[in-house]
């Protein structure tokens, strides 16, 4: 029987001197709140901010006025902001190069879809010392389900990348 993704990901972490922080928009806090299920994730997990907002994206996590109004919240420059200014805004304690950040931004429906932007579009971001990626998916589902689809993704990235094994850019 394969573990859940989220109690996989904290032994790699431990055993790689990382520790992880998370900015989530479209989930809504779902990653950190899987994280957190696991018995002993303080361990690695510093904490995460739910920049759901343009306002909490530009205050908390430094995403530039123009990236949002030029590509939007939902886009590949948004999210590698994202994910490298939640590792900045955790830093002041830890390590920068100790933290590796994720972050997701979508639309999860059931409406807000736009032309080339779908309901279902995600951007989901991992930034570490060695870089910054970025991949778009587009989930099919129900709100709950796309919010669910994310996360997975998100925690299958962070995996991947403990691993050695981090997949193409999408």
């Amino acid at each position: 029987m394969q573990e859940e993704l989220e109690v996989e990901v904290g032994p790699s972490l431990v055993k790689q001197n990382y520790n992880l922080v998370v900015a989530e928009s479209c989930t809504g806090g779902l990653v950190s709140h899987r994280i957190t299920n696991v018995p002993g994730s303080s361990d690695y997990y510093i904490g995460g901010v739910c920049a759901y907002a343009y306002e909490a994206k530009r205050s908390l996590l430094g995403v530039k006025p123009k990236t949002l109004k030029k590509f939007g919240a939902v886009s590949r420059e948004t999210v590698l902001e994202m994910s490298t200014g939640v590792r900045k805004l955790f830093s002041k304690e830890i390590p920068f190069e100790n933290l590796i950040g994720i972050s997701i931004s979508g639309i999860a429906g059931p409406g807000g879809g736009l032309p080339g932007k779908p309901v279902g579009l995600v951007w989901i971001s991992l930034s570490s010392e060695k870089g910054t990626w970025a991949w778009q998916k587009v989930f099919e589902g129900s709100r709950t389900q796309i919010k669910e689809q994310s996360s997975d993704y998100a925690l299958k990235i962070l995996l991947d990348f403990l691993g050695g094994n981090l997949p193409p850019e999408e």
